[in-house]
């Protein structure tokens, strides 16, 4: 579908069908149009598309930026700049990025977005970094960016970017200014939709339409577009269209977003936390000979299994899980320091304090449950834990002192209550248990070597600022 508007200017035509659009996309002689009327288009991209040439100007100006950024070339001006955007990106580790967004308290979403970039691309100061670029961005894809704090800010960042080459340096800022504002969408879109970034980029795309301009004369869906045309591409529309998987947020070939991987990664890092790898269900090395596995499903290394104590009698062995719990607390002591970045152990799995104590939390009710259900004789009730392999949003919250002061009464009392509980059985039950699953006796070794586990994974933070 198109339509011809004529206002004081050339004419615009509009393409809706997802055929036309990615037609358009993928035809030289449509090419980007200056940053002021393309603004729509550059939404969605990190690393984005190109133009011809926007205008020149003092260096270290926005108007300079424009002028040397791969995003307002075409021809082989753009060819070298997409390469330079194109090393930055590729020195970038998706998973640290993914747990580097997941950290930190930093509510305005662009500051958090470049901050994380900056970073990993080791730039001196990310946090000033990340302030200058949001300046930028306001006047970035302005019609006329006269904004004098915008080319104060361009002017230091230019020697913030690590490189002697002012090309270098300004595609650089580029890539950094059109992922503030355009994975920021993706995040605060799939805050508004309960089925998250698949959503949003299916249904509701933060980049609603996409702009180009006819440098010659060609033609999109059989319909003729005169040289000079503008060519509005209504993505919204076109994405219903669209096979599956194919999200025309980040463009289409040959001028896709070269960042579409890493904006998607830090988005969920900000949404979801840092995902773990997924857990593999192998046994732990407290496993019975036949092989069953933990209970619940969240297996972890060896180091889950307290020491083997088959000598200990029902109260010496409820008593473990109290010494866990001392140990956790005398740890968590210290968590307040916290920093706000989740901590990667030797398994490769991220915790943070928060995300600790609710492991060991549901640990503990998780299987108390099960020895009760077993012990009445009634089927234990399986269990929902998402376990270790997320880390939810308020795992990345502040550990403040009230929070420990409620880790602790918490903790204190399901201690208690498993220390009375496991007193009160006979002995012979401790290894001749009711039910299906492990003996009670390993059982409390499991969930006391388990709360060892999550807590040293977090460690001791008294030594960082604040403690």
């Amino acid at each position: 579908m198109s339509e011809t508007t004529v206002v004081s200017g050339p004419a615009t035509m509009t393409f809706s069908r997802y055929d036309d659009v990615t037609a358009a996309l993928a035809d030289p002689a449509l090419v980007p149009q200056p940053a002021g009327s393309a603004a729509g288009s550059a939404a969605g991209s990190l690393g984005g598309s190109v133009a011809p040439g926007a205008p020149g100007g003092a260096p270290g100006t926005v108007a300079w930026l424009r002028s040397a950024v791969a995003r307002f070339s075409s021809g082989e001006p753009h060819a070298r700049r997409r390469a330079l955007v194109l090393a930055d990106l590729e020195r970038l580790d998706q998973d640290r990025l993914r747990v580097a967004a997941a950290g930190g308290f930093e509510p305005d979403v662009r500051l958090r977005v470049v901050r994380v970039l900056a970073a990993e691309l080791g730039l001196a100061d990310p946090e000033a970094v990340a302030r200058d670029v949001a300046t930028v961005s306001r006047a970035y894809f302005a019609d006329a960016p006269h904004d004098p704090a915008a080319d104060a800010a361009v002017a230091r960042l230019l020697p913030a970017m690590g490189d002697r080459d002012e090309e270098t340096a300004a595609n650089r800022i580029g890539l950094l200014v059109q992922a503030c504002d355009a994975t920021a969408a993706l995040v605060e879109g799939a805050r508004r939709h309960e089925g998250g970034l698949s959503v949003v980029l299916r249904e509701d795309p933060p980049v609603r339409t996409m702009r180009r301009v006819a440098a010659r004369a060609t033609e999109v869906g059989g319909v003729a577009v005169p040289a000079g045309t503008r060519v509005l591409l209504d993505i919204a529309a076109a994405q219903s269209g669209a096979p599956e998987g194919v999200a025309l947020t980040f463009g289409a070939p040959p001028r896709s977003c070269p960042g579409r991987a890493q904006a998607l990664v830090i988005a969920e890092g900000i949404l979801y936390g840092a995902s773990d790898p997924a857990d593999t269900g192998t046994p732990d090395a407290d496993s019975a000979p036949d092989g069953d596995s933990a209970p619940d499903g969240d297996s972890a290394p060896s180091v889950l299994s307290a020491p083997s104590a088959p000598e200990l009698g029902t109260a010496e062995l409820g008593a473990l899980v109290a010494e866990m719990v001392d140990h956790v607390l005398t740890l968590a002591v210290g968590w307040t320091a916290w920093d706000g970045r989740p901590i990667v152990n030797a398994d490769g799995r991220t915790y943070t304090p928060h995300k600790a104590v609710r492991r060991i939390t549901d640990h503990l009710i998780d299987h108390l449950a099960e020895l009760e259900a077993r012990v009445a004789g009634e089927p234990t009730e399986p269990d929902h834990w998402h376990g270790s392999n997320v880390t939810t949003p308020a795992d990345l919250a502040p550990f403040t002192v009230a929070d420990l002061d409620e880790a602790r009464s918490r903790l204190t009392r399901l201690a208690g209550i498993w220390s009375r509980r496991v007193a009160a059985l006979p002995d012979e039950r401790l290894d001749d248990s009711p039910g299906t699953g492990w003996s009670f006796r390993r059982i409390v070794r499991h969930v006391s070597g388990a709360g060892y586990y999550y807590a040293d994974s977090v460690g001791s933070l008294a030594g960082q600022a604040g403690a």
